[in-house]
């Protein structure tokens, strides 16, 4: 099989070949290698690189019998540029930090590594994960495969773009406002932010902090639940983490169980949206019809959603970024530094009532679940952007009031504490993808990862990922 034909394989299928002895991780490494060579120069998705560090491991893999090999038996897999591998470069995309190497891996990395991934290369990412759109002033602007005038979204942007160009069969991602649902929406591929605790983490800042989760992405539904099988469970250092559940999430994702009643919402009664995006994401949720599920127009109630998300999202930047305001002011974005000194105003009364509203919103979504099995709605407002765009300043004549106001429609299903994922589910007119958002209540990745399988197979558009980086359209009329 030619690199070409296995680039194109399933992430299942290569593991299957791995586990046969028909490929070895030394292969996919080599395959990649010259992939990343081919393409990358034209997107920007994977600046640091690890290959020696890979080959090592998986040399030390190959020693192993292959039932000892781990889920993903030699697969391997890039991880984000906000997450420590030991040995290699952690920027976080800001220049504080342009050259510092960790000492000891996340958690969530030595858990993937013992499950058979093999790491070799760190994915692109916004300074700090700050901003849906994936541009820093260490590597620069990573740019959609679609058309690389576009943006690829943020923050895991680099993964979504080695992923639908060929440069990885599966990526590690995380998710506070929508930063791997973005991103998995603009570049034609699957995201997942899971439930939190489900995926283990190294602690910093706070035990509880649990706006941010890692989760998986991939080309398909079956790959994703496969890495987060990979990324599941429990250890004594992140106390809040869950054990892996009975049936394996790739079990639940084949079994494809047709959920019976499904909400949709055009914009969750929060925020405008594109009318092209509004016509592209309810014409494929209606089509679960055909699966004989009743589909109706609902939304939990989720008023308080911006108001809650931006002080606790203030909070957070002031927890764990307030030192580096105090001493590193010049090297911080302007949009970084407008968090953390938003958060350092808050007062207790301030977060006492965001945090109320948190509750209350998780409380009248899972009342919402009681009657829906899954909840549908666009991932983004906007189809992909201009690259030079730092962020959405506009939509359907609103203006925002701030640079993040524009991912509320993700970054209300994140206060509720849903899994949520972004599944390919259409073009616009000018060729540029488009990702269905669906939701299911706290903890029901399962039922989640079924429904969207379930619709993938309904759209048909499994496959139309890898690509090759596309240049800009001259006449797009945009």
């Amino acid at each position: 099989m030619s690199g070409q034909e296995i680039i194109r394989q399933t992430a299942c299928a290569v593991v299957d070949k791995l586990k046969s002895g028909e490929v070895t991780p030394l292969d996919l490494l080599d395959v990649l290698e010259k992939r990343i060579g081919e393409v990358d120069g034209k997107v920007n998705a994977l600046p640091i690189l690890c290959f020696d560090r890979a080959r090592s491991n998986a040399r030390a893999l190959m020693e192993k019998p292959v039932g000892e090999r781990g889920l993903l038996a030699g697969l391997p897999v890039p991880i984000k540029d906000l997450t420590d591998v030991a040995g290699v470069r952690t920027t976080q995309g800001s220049p504080i930090f342009k050259d510092v190497i960790a000492e000891r891996s996340d958690l969530m990395v030595e858990h993937l590594e013992r499950n058979g991934a093999v790491v070799y290369a760190k994915s692109n990412t916004p300074e700090f994960g700050a901003g849906a759109n994936t541009f820093n002033e260490v590597f620069g602007a990573t740019l959609n495969p679609w058309d690389t005038s576009r943006s690829a979204a943020g923050s895991s942007g680099g993964a979504a773009v080695a992923l639908a160009t060929g440069m990885a069969w599966l990526a590690h991602g995380s998710d506070m406002g929508g930063s791997l649902r973005n991103p998995a929406s603009f570049c034609g591929i699957v995201g997942l932010r899971p439930s939190f605790g489900r995926v283990a983490h190294s602690p910093d800042v706070a035990i509880d902090r649990n706006l941010g989760v890692q989760g998986p992405m991939a080309r398909n539904v079956e790959d994703l639940a496969l890495l987060l099988d990979a990324m599941s469970g429990e250890h004594a250092a992140d106390p809040l983490s869950l054990p892996c559940p009975p049936t394996s999430f790739l079990s639940a994702a084949r079994l494809g169980r047709s959920p019976k009643r499904i909400a949709y919402s055009p914009d969750l009664g929060i925020t405008p949206v594109d009318p092209e995006v509004v016509a592209v994401t309810r014409r494929a949720a209606l089509r679960l019809a055909e699966a004989g599920a009743i589909v109706e127009e609902a939304h939990p109630d989720l008023r308080e959603a911006h108001e809650c998300f931006h002080v606790l999202r203030a909070l957070d930047f002031a927890m764990s970024k307030a030192e580096l305001l105090r001493t590193k002011r010049d090297l911080l974005k302007p949009e970084v530094i407008w968090n953390i000194e938003a958060g350092l105003k808050l007062t207790v009364d301030q977060i006492a009532r965001a945090e109320a509203q948190r509750v209350a919103m998780t409380a009248r979504t899972v009342e919402f679940f009681k009657t829906y099995d899954l909840l549908l709605a666009p991932t983004t407002i906007v189809a992909p952007f201009p690259v030079e765009n730092r962020y959405v300043a506009e939509c359907a004549g609103k203006k925002f009031e701030n640079y993040v106001q524009w991912l509320g429609i993700v970054y209300a299903i994140t206060l509720t504490c849903c899994p949520a994922l972004s599944l390919p589910c259409g073009f616009t007119a000018s060729g540029l993808p488009v990702g269905l958002q669906m939701v299911a209540p706290p903890r029901g990745e399962a039922k989640l990862l079924a429904g969207a399988r379930l619709l993938e197979d309904i759209l048909g558009v499994r496959g139309t990922t890898p690509i090759d980086p596309r240049p800009p359209r001259v006449a797009s009329g945009e």
